[in-house]
Formats: structure tokens, sequence, C-alpha cells
């Protein structure tokens, strides 16, 4: 898996949710220590007080995003990579623009495709059900979904076990 940006890649394994890529948001500390440690700033959570993302593919109009005296921009278009293997647990692939993530936590994106596929089995019809949802949960940024399927068939029915709190 390769993120460069605002999206966001979730996998199903059994109805429980394994996200395979981290937000690049301006308030992630790491991304903090890179932007700073190339001259770059947060403020009010946007990179250099204008953009809502630390990386991305475009945006290079934006002034104070390039190359800073040799050493590359505080915005960068180099993708976190991470290998995954899958599994037979492994049920699809959710990856979702930001505005998708503004309205729906991983877990939920996963159970709420989980069951749309178990109703119909048909990715098409459940991305704009996903993006139906998102925009009836008040959704305003880019709402741009992708599945992939691992299966022919639909997830299975069966529960996904929470964890147990001793008290």
């Amino acid at each position: 898996m390769a993120n460069a940006g605002d999206c966001r890649a979730v996998l199903s394994r059994r109805g429980a949710a394994v996200e395979l890529s981290e937000d690049h948001r301006p308030d992630c500390t790491k991304e903090r220590m890179r932007i700073e440690s190339l001259g770059g700033y947060i403020d009010d959570g946007y990179l250099n007080g204008q953009l809502g993302v630390t990386r991305a593919l475009g945006d290079w109009h934006l002034e104070g995003m390039k190359e800073m005296g040799g050493r590359g921009g505080p915005l960068s278009a180099e993708p976190e990579l991470k290998l995954v293997t899958l599994t037979n647990e492994d049920e699809f692939l959710i990856i979702g623009s930001d505005g998708i993530w503004d309205v729906f936590t991983s877990q939920n994106a996963v159970g709420f495709a989980r069951r749309r596929l178990q109703e119909h089995n048909d990715l098409k019809l459940c991305c704009k059900e996903m993006v139906k949802e998102a925009i009836k949960r008040g959704g305003t940024d880019n709402l741009t979904i992708v599945m992939v399927s691992f299966h022919l068939e639909p997830p299975p029915h069966a529960a996904v076990q929470k964890a147990k709190v001793h008290r």
C-alpha cells in the first residue's frame, strides 16, 4: 500500500477494520517534526497556514510548499509504503478520500460496507450508498470511494468478536 495525501485505506479482515495507511494531517507528530525540520510550520492545523494535508501529489502552486534551500519543501509527494500479506480472512478494501473519514470511523465504514455487501454483494452500489450516507451524516469534503473485493461471495454473517473489558 502506498499513500500520499488525504485518503485512507482500510481492510476488512473478518469484519474488523485494519488501517493500511496513516492520515497525513498536520496534527500528526511525525509529520509535524518532518515539516518543521524542513523550515515549514503548522498554523491552526494547516501546513504553512494553507493546506490540511502534509503529503500530496498536487498543490505545488501554493507558496512555500516546494523545495526550500535544496532540502525539499514541507509538502511531500513521497508516499508512505506498507507491505501487507493478504489472507483468506481478508474480505475487501476501502480506499476513501478525507471527506469519507470525516464522518465514518474505519470500523464504522467496514461495518456499513459489510452489511450492504451482505445484502446485495454489489461493490459499485455499495460505494454509492456510502457516499449517500456520508452526505446524510454531514460530509462536505471530497467524497470519493474505491472498493476492492477479494472474494466473489459476500462476506459471511458472523459477528465481529469485541474485546471483553475486565473490571
